[in-house]
């Protein structure tokens, strides 16, 4: 690889990691605001609400923090998926929120479920986190002698916590168009593993990509 090439590829990862990080930091300011802002929230709404916002906080550190990769997606579809999957579904916190005390609730309760799964997985996967699908290395501690995609089922359970936040069929289409685009960002994501580390088909092969007995 020429060092044109090379100087490309790290300012475009270090231009989407920017971006990315700020992307987060952006909805968390927006749920400091509201807070700060709005009438005193019922406190199920509150807490959920803060919930949130630490979890924009703690994906805007990872994004930020995050080891170069050893190789990525090329073309215009994968990057498509991971950019849709990575941001879309946060737009909803910009929809009317709920204050009715069972799904903020649940909520909490997923957003804090997916969190600690998300540090438990990121405690194996170290800085290897992305959103584009990109190489790093196979990991196979942790939740990774499980399951291949730990972090999308973190992600998802969060994302279905915000979901009943601001629970509605808008959000819930959302919910349902997010979960598709995620399938796409993992087979890409499988397909680069398997050309950059021949050790990946083995792996894959003991292993659910997601959920245990289902997929």
């Amino acid at each position: 690889m020429s060092t044109v090439t090379l100087s490309k590829s790290w300012s475009y990862d270090w231009t989407m990691r920017l971006f990315g990080s700020l992307w987060f930091m952006f909805l968390a300011l927006c749920v400091a605001i509201r807070i700060g802002t709005l009438p005193a929230e019922p406190w199920p709404s509150l807490l959920s609400s803060l919930c949130l916002g630490s979890f924009y906080l703690l994906v805007a550190l990872l994004i930020l923090s995050r080891s170069p990769p050893k190789a990525q997606a090329d073309g215009l579809p994968p990057r498509i998926a991971a950019f849709v999957g990575a941001y879309l579904p946060w737009t909803i916190g910009f929809l009317g929120k709920t204050d009715q005390t069972l799904p903020n609730l649940a909520s909490t309760a997923c957003i804090l479920i997916g969190m600690i799964m998300m540090l438990v997985t990121i405690r194996h996967l170290g800085r290897s986190f992305s959103i584009v699908p990109q190489a790093h290395s196979v990991v196979q501690t942790g939740p990774y002698r499980w399951v291949r995609h730990p972090l999308y089922l973190a992600e998802e359970i969060v994302i279905l916590g915000v979901v009943l936040q601001y629970l509605s069929v808008a959000t819930v289409i959302v919910l349902f168009l997010h979960i598709g685009v995620q399938v796409c960002r993992i087979l890409y994501e499988e397909d680069l593993l398997r050309r950059s580390f021949p050790e990946y088909s083995s792996y894959a092969a003991s292993r659910w990509r997601v959920i245990p007995y289902v997929w």
